[in-house]
C-alpha cells in the first residue's frame, strides 16, 4: 500500500463535510456505471499525535472509567477513528459515507498507553465483502509507541443496500435471551451530545430530535462506541493491561432511554450485554478477554 503521511489528526467536521460531498459525488457515479469498486490501495498515517490531559479527563468522568494516566481503549479509539475516517471519504471509496452502520468493533489493546506518550496511528480499509442487506467493509486503526504495536481496532461497518457481486456470508447471529441482570444505565437526552463533545463525532443522528428524525431515526441515538466504552468501564480493572475487546451492535439507544445491561465472568474473561427489558431486544453484546 501506499503511505499517506498526515500532518494531523483531521478534524471530524471538516470531515463529515467532505463525506457528504463524496455521497453525493457517488450516487452520480454510481447511475453512469463509473463508481470505484474496489478500496484505495493506501494507508492513512500520523506521526508523535499525544493525548490532551483534559480530554482525557472528560472522556473518563462521561464513560466511567477510573482517574488514571493510562489511556482507556476507548480513548485511544476516538484519538485514532479521524484517522481512519479520512480514508472513509477519500473519492476514491467505494461506499456511501451517509447511511453506513457501525455494526461491530474488535480492539486488542497488547500494552496500554500512557498520557506522557507520543504515538503513531496508522489506518486503512480492508476486506470488502458481501453482506445479506448489503456490504460490509473493515476500516483498521493501529497504534505504535516507540515502533511497537500496543493497540489494534477494526471497525466493521454496513452499507445497507449496496450490493456486491458475491455470495453473502449466511451465519446468522444466536437468538438473544436476556440474561440476570447487574445494572442499567440511565441515558439522559443530551448524551448523544456529550459524547459528541469528547469523541468528535457529530453525526446528526446523534444531537437533536430534528435532525435525527431527518435521517429516520424517531429521535436522538446513543453512539455505540459510547455504549461500548460504558461496558467496558464496568468490566473494571478485571480485564488487565492486555486484553480483546469485542462488541457487536444490534438494536440503536434511542434517548432518552434505560438499558438494562449484565457484566460478568464468562470463562476466562467478562461478557457483557444491553437490552431493553421491555421488548427483551439487545443494544449490544460483547466481551473483554485476557490477550495472549
Amino acid at each position: 500500500m501506499t503511505t499517506v503521511v498526515l500532518p494531523s489528526v483531521p478534524a471530524l467536521g471538516g470531515l463529515y463535510a467532505r463525506g457528504a460531498a463524496a455521497t453525493g459525488r457517488l450516487a452520480v457515479a454510481r447511475r453512469v456505471g463509473r463508481a470505484p469498486r474496489t478500496l484505495p490501495d493506501v494507508v492513512h498515517e500520523v506521526r508523535g499525535v499525544r493525548a490532551d490531559a483534559d480530554h482525557l479527563t472528560a472522556y473518563q468522568h462521561l464513560v466511567g472509567e477510573s482517574a488514571s494516566d493510562r489511556l482507556p481503549a476507548g480513548f485511544v479509539h476516538v484519538l485514532a477513528f479521524p484517522v481512519a475516517f479520512a480514508v472513509m471519504v477519500r473519492p476514491d471509496f467505494p461506499l456511501p459515507l451517509l447511511g453506513l452502520v457501525h455494526v461491530a468493533n474488535r480492539v486488542e489493546q497488547h500494552a496500554p498507553v500512557r498520557l506522557d506518550e507520543a504515538f503513531d496511528v496508522r489506518a486503512w480499509a480492508q476486506d470488502l465483502r458481501p453482506h445479506r442487506s448489503g456490504t460490509t467493509v473493515d476500516l483498521v486503526a493501529e497504534v505504535r509507541v516507540g515502533g511497537a504495536l500496543v493497540w489494534r481496532g477494526v471497525s466493521t461497518y454496513l452499507a445497507k443496500g449496496v450490493r456486491l457481486a458475491g455470495r453473502p456470508d449466511d451465519a446468522v447471529r444466536d437468538e438473544f435471551v436476556a440474561p440476570v441482570p447487574t445494572g442499567r444505565w440511565k441515558l439522559a437526552a443530551d448524551a448523544g451530545r456529550r459524547y459528541a463533545a469528547v469523541s468528535g463525532d457529530h453525526n446528526p443522528i446523534h444531537l437533536s430530535r430534528l435532525s435525527a428524525k431527518a435521517l429516520g431515526f424517531p429521535r436522538t441515538i446513543a453512539h455505540g462506541m459510547f455504549t461500548a466504552a460504558r461496558a467496558l468501564a464496568d468490566v473494571g480493572a478485571v480485564r488487565g493491561d492486555a486484553f480483546t475487546w469485542t462488541v457487536e451492535f444490534h438494536k440503536p439507544v434511542l434517548l432518552p432511554g434505560t438499558v438494562t445491561v449484565r457484566v460478568a465472568p464468562d470463562g476466562p474473561g467478562t461478557a457483557f450485554a444491553g437490552w431493553d427489558a421491555r421488548s427483551g431486544r439487545p443494544h449490544l453484546t460483547g466481551r473483554v478477554d485476557p490477550l495472549r
